[in-house]
């Protein structure tokens, strides 16, 4: 009798594991869990510019709208980070508790796919809809400013993750949504700030480009990429 709850158990944390138990680990599954996240963050994303966009004193070319978005894009992007590693560290100490091989997919992980979320992806986009898009990594200009949000993260994902089993379901969909939501925020504001000033005038294609661009490098940081790597990490 005493056996039974104690599998139980254990069958509950494997059926809620990060949060998607009702999806196998594929990428295409995991991609497909992420889609109506990425969909609903871009939606709201591009909501929030369009009234940024209105109240520029109807230009959108206006200097003023430029500096404001590539402000507002800076934010969100070491936001991103931020939650990025978080996310990393909690699917990743899920399947291995090696130290040195967390803090190394915690660092690189969130830098790269950061990039190709909110600069990279949207650049391309921009690029090709006609746009003369303007590339900035700040990733590597701004490294003051990057590293206290990737350590943060880093420290966040750590903690968290030390918590009690029954709460690490709850924790990861609320690091990925907020993820995957900075993630839309930054690569949108990305778009305005570096060239695309009349997005408006092809919202449809930015809102496809934008998923893309959000739910792909989203779902390989957080879960396909440090999920691979502490498995990996346990056959050796």
């Amino acid at each position: 009798m005493e056996r039974h709850p104690h599998h139980h158990h254990n069958h509950d944390h494997d059926h809620h594991d990060h949060g998607h138990g009702q999806h196998e680990h594929t990428l295409y599954g995991e991609l497909m869990c992420h889609l109506p996240h990425a969909i609903f963050a871009v939606a709201v994303a591009l909501s929030i510019l369009s009234f940024v966009t209105y109240f520029s004193l109807g230009s959108v070319s206006d200097p003023v709208l430029k500096k404001g978005a590539r402000m507002l894009f800076h934010s969100f992007h070491f936001m991103h980070i931020l939650f990025a590693a978080t996310g990393t560290l909690i699917t990743f100490l899920r399947f291995s508790r090696s130290v040195p091989r967390a803090l190394f997919v915690g660092i690189v992980a969130p830098s790269f796919f950061c990039v190709l979320s909110d600069i990279v992806l949207p650049y391309i986009g921009g690029r090709l809809l006609g746009v003369q898009m303007h590339l900035h990594l700040c990733f590597f200009n701004e490294y003051a400013n990057v590293i206290p949000f990737l350590f943060a993260g880093i420290i966040n994902g750590f903690v968290l993750s030390r918590h009690h089993a029954d709460l690490q379901s709850s924790f990861s969909r609320f690091s990925h949504a907020i993820h995957i939501f900075m993630s839309s925020l930054a690569s949108t504001f990305y778009l305005v700030s570096h060239g695309f000033a009349y997005w408006h005038k092809h919202i449809g294609m930015v809102f496809v480009f934008l998923v893309i661009a959000v739910v792909i490098p989203c779902t390989l940081s957080d879960v396909v990429v440090p999920m691979a790597f502490a498995k990996g990490g346990k056959k050796q």
